[in-house]
């Protein structure tokens, strides 16, 4: 099998184990937790009576022995069914789909925006290394770090909706119009620019200090002081030689991050009224919709194996030594 096969698929098996794991710790969290669905089922309705109750919770299943509920969901796992919603009486499966879309595509816009404007400041302050430049930039980056990104995006939100009227302050799209799928396309982007901005400007100082010491580290080697020698420019030294060297620590900080920008894009999703899992998750837990919370955290960890599993394969790329081990 070629080596990057053979990569590809020690990845894929060890997958599985991962996915199981975090899906029984997430069954062992939720219900060591007070509460669950019958209580507020019960009442939603005025209150139920204690038989009431008791026949919700029976008519749920939440009076079986924990083991036998736990082997239930394990079962419907393996079926790819993720249960259903006695507080929403829908398909988990049908609830999750319909809001991981839009998630996603806020967390790779933020992410994007992360990456591209973080590496771009941090090769251009270990560029100008003691400089005013990098004095400026690593600044910039501390106070954006610093500043918590549900103000962040009600600024901006005054700032470019409110003042200037150039951005929708909130949604995913404008309702009740009918578009083409172009003008459809310009409106989503329209609408994700201010969230995907509030999400990604707390990571760019992540990545822009990460790629100014792992540039500045770059810089010391060996084959920089070759490449200046042959009379290379330092512009072409350090967005070519320096770059891509220094880009490793910064793709693998991308996949460690995936989970953090998830866990944050549930605040920028209340503040943003954007549908993705954001809302969704904080309902489920005011609820105790236990098969709605379960789902919803089995996918998120899927995203979160996927994406590590991409990155994986990205620094295989970059370092194709990594492939062979």
């Amino acid at each position: 099998m070629p080596p990057a096969l053979a990569f590809l698929a020690r990845r894929l098996l060890q997958i599985v184990p991962v996915v199981l794991a975090i899906a029984v710790l997430n069954f062992a969290l939720l219900h060591l937790a007070p509460g669950d669905a019958a209580d507020i089922v019960a009442a939603g309705s005025g209150g139920g009576s204690a038989e009431f109750t008791a026949e919700l919770r029976r008519s749920f299943g939440l009076d079986r022995p924990l083991w036998e509920q736990f082997f239930i969901y394990i079962a419907r796992l393996l079926r790819l069914d993720l249960g259903w919603s006695h507080v929403q009486q829908a398909p988990v499966l049908e609830l999750v789909a319909g809001r991981v879309g839009p998630t996603l595509l806020l967390m790779l816009a933020a992410l994007a925006i992360a990456m591209a404007l973080g590496m771009l400041l941090g090769i251009l302050a270990a560029m100008r290394h003691r400089s005013w430049v990098d004095w400026l930039v690593s600044v910039a980056a501390l106070v954006v770090y610093a500043t918590p990104q549900f103000w962040l995006g009600l600024m901006l939100i005054v700032l470019f909706s409110v003042t200037l009227g150039l951005l929708p302050s909130g949604g995913m799209m404008t309702i009740a119009t009918e578009m083409t799928a172009g003008a459809r396309i310009v409106d989503v982007a329209r609408h994700l620019v201010l969230p995907a901005v509030t999400l990604g400007l707390f990571y760019v100082a992540l990545y822009t200090r990460l790629m100014r010491a792992s540039m500045l580290e770059v810089y010391t080697l060996d084959f920089i002081t070759t490449a200046r020698a042959k009379g290379l420019s330092e512009t072409r030294v350090g967005m070519v030689h320096a770059a891509r060297n220094a880009l490793l620590p910064v793709v693998t900080l991308a996949g460690v991050q995936i989970g953090h920008v998830l866990g944050g894009s549930i605040l920028v999703e209340t503040v943003f009224g954007w549908p993705g899992l954001g809302r969704l998750v904080f309902d489920a837990l005011l609820q105790r919709d236990l098969p709605l919370l379960l789902g919803i955290l089995l996918v998120s960890s899927v995203v979160v194996v996927a994406v590590n599993l991409a990155v994986d394969l990205v620094y295989g790329l970059l370092d194709p030594r990594i492939v062979h081990r």
